[in-house]
């Protein structure tokens, strides 16, 4: 009985670890396959078309129609909202320069300055130190080593801000609607984002054939992985949760090396491993009122 129990158990906890893997494949996965799409519709362009499909598929997942938000949650909602479009718009343009998986872990340390904000533990150093050099390994500050693109560099990190808005004015706006709230954030960014990333796409944006490659990388990148994240909050431990997330800017190079030929240096590997580390780290040895900072999923890759 005790045996039958603990493989039970087993089974519980290795099914939503398995199910978050898949989801982290899949937006990466999503991600290279937006970026070679960039040469005919442009970063702008394929932004437009994944943030406004990837919002048909979650309005009609969630019908935020139905929803009520107070005064006080309508502020967060609209910060949430253009928070959740910029992280967007900035990561796509990021990755037009920059290796996929060197941009994910840029944009990675803005949760993760998040986490660590107000931390005085001697602990939570120790992760400060290991994701500043991991920067100090993926930028180019003042040497060549890295080869990577400033400006590129500057969007991901301008992405990852985004990212931090987008959890701090997420936990407010969703505290009475959960996940339906991102639909409703969804909205609001693409109202702003989908109409500038038309107005600066490539003339190629106009080609039917492009529709059917658009509404794969918003399943892939959007309502496929989130549902299945849904799956894994419910069923497993935030520090889990958050520790197996610190293996995305990982899936990402991966990601990139098999579907877009890209490459990195051994100063790169080493600073996207710091930044896992650091990410893992912080995590696992956080209070629980970080928990949440760990938990939260962008709507890019």
């Amino acid at each position: 009985m005790r045996a039958f129990q603990k493989n039970l158990l087993s089974s519980q906890t290795i099914m939503p670890i398995v199910v978050i893997l898949i989801a982290m494949i899949s937006i990466q996965c999503g991600a290279a396959l937006a970026k070679t799409l960039f040469p005919s519709a442009g970063a702008t362009g394929i932004t437009a078309l994944r943030l406004g499909i990837g919002t048909l598929i979650l309005s009609l997942i969630f019908k935020p129609w139905r929803l009520r938000f107070s005064r006080q949650q309508r502020t967060a909602l609209i910060l949430y909202g253009i928070a959740l479009g910029a992280m967007n718009y900035l990561f796509y343009l990021s990755i037009r320069t920059v290796p996929l998986g060197v941009a994910v872990a840029l944009e990675f340390t803005g949760p993760l300055t998040l986490a660590l904000f107000g931390s005085r533990r001697a602990t939570d150093f120790i992760w400060v130190l290991l994701a500043v050099l991991g920067l100090w390994w993926l930028l180019p500050l003042g040497h060549s080593i890295s080869h990577v693109d400033p400006l590129g560099a500057a969007l991901a990190i301008a992405a990852g801000a985004c990212w931090a808005v987008y959890i701090l004015a997420g936990q407010r706006a969703g505290a009475d609607h959960g996940p339906a709230t991102v639909a409703m954030g969804s909205i609001i960014g693409s109202l702003i984002f989908v109409p500038l990333g038309l107005t600066f796409a490539a003339d190629g944006i106009w080609q039917l054939s492009l529709l059917p490659v658009a509404f794969a990388v918003a399943v892939l990148s959007s309502a496929l992985p989130y549902s299945l994240e849904m799956v894994a909050l419910t069923r497993l431990p935030a520090r889990t949760f958050g520790t197996l997330m610190s293996l995305e800017p990982a899936m990402a190079a991966m990601s990139g090396m098999l579907f877009l030929n890209e490459s990195l240096t051994l100063m790169q590997w080493l600073g996207l491993l710091a930044i896992i580390i650091a990410s893992a780290g912080s995590t696992i040895t956080s209070r629980p009122r970080h928990a949440a900072v760990t938990e939260s999923r962008k709507i890019v890759d």
